[in-house]
């Protein structure tokens, strides 16, 4: 995961276009998973790779900042906006950091195109998922950021592969000067970042795009047999198909990754569900309780999808 998001980084000032990173640990990564800023143990002396890049035409900056949420995304919102050539990242060390910075959501990253026509591509990384670390370091609020999506304000993702990764932050960086721009959160994983299933190919970074929705390999081939399908999101759809080798029989199912919940791929989820005729059941799972994550927000959203 870490690899992918140093190649996305290297490619887009290779681009032209500058990058900056700043959060509670992102020099290393909260959970020591980025090299992208490396420290020399004798002498204290910091040293990035990226910085060597001899294709590089832009900048890259990454700071560690303190714990004062509130503030720091304050100012990269406003660095964003007022820089908006640049890709600006904030990532919190654990999502439900966010918390602290629950004002500049609501009234100013969410809002600020309707009410002063501020555009901004500001990315967002929010670690999130049950890993047993405790009540303030498993879930990143996904449902607040949904109940806050509206008219295409922002775009809402819970990405399932580096390959997916890679590109989204790719295509962030390509829009940043165009009118679609909107920011961007990411529900960013922490036991995914080290799983192999997750990790990308050479040619899935160079030859692959984003998808708004992926589907699980070796699942609904055999249309007239699929009965149920299973949409999910993140680290769920992982241990789904850590699973599936337990599972003999496999036709009657089908599993549906939504990487991008918001906006949410209607076209793409309708065109799924039409290819199945004796479909019954359409199931989302999550993590979080009914009244968290994505459940209010997907349900009758698949429910108008259903045929």
């Amino acid at each position: 995961w870490g690899h992918a998001e140093t190649l996305a980084f290297a490619s887009i000032i290779s681009d032209g276009t500058p990058v900056r990173l700043t959060g509670q640990d992102s020099e290393r990564g909260t959970f020591a998973h980025r090299n992208i800023m490396l420290h020399d143990e004798v002498t204290g002396k910091s040293f990035s790779p990226l910085h060597q890049i001899s294709t590089a035409k832009a900048s890259f900056a990454v700071h560690n900042s303190p714990l004062s949420e509130m503030a720091v995304l304050g100012f990269e919102y406003g660095y964003n906006v007022s820089a908006p050539e640049t890709l600006v990242l904030w990532e919190a060390q654990f999502g439900d950091f966010a918390n602290s910075a629950q004002v500049m959501f609501d009234q100013f990253i969410s809002a600020g195109r309707a009410k002063w026509g501020q555009k901004s591509g500001l990315v967002m990384l929010l670690p999130h998922g049950y890993e047993g670390q405790g009540p303030e370091h498993s879930s990143a609020r996904l449902e607040r950021f949904l109940q806050l999506a509206a008219e295409n304000n922002w775009t809402v993702a819970n990405l399932s592969s580096a390959a997916q990764y890679f590109h989204i932050l790719r295509r962030q960086a390509a829009i940043l000067n165009q009118e679609e721009v909107r920011p961007l959160v990411i529900m960013s994983p922490k036991s995914l970042l080290r799983n192999p299933t997750v990790a990308a190919t050479a040619k899935d970074l160079s030859e692959g795009q984003f998808n708004s929705i992926l589907e699980q390999s070796g699942l609904g081939e055999k249309k007239e047999q699929v009965k149920r399908i299973v949409f999910t999101s993140g680290k769920m759809a992982i241990d789904l198909e850590d699973k599936l080798k337990d599972i003999e029989d496999k036709e009657w199912f089908h599993i549906v990754r939504v990487e991008e919940i918001y906006p949410f791929p209607f076209a793409d989820i309708t065109e799924v569900v039409k290819r199945y005729p004796n479909l019954e059941e359409m199931i989302w799972v999550q993590e979080e309780p009914k009244n968290m994550g994505a459940w209010n927000f997907v349900e009758p959203r698949l429910k108008h999808i259903a045929p």
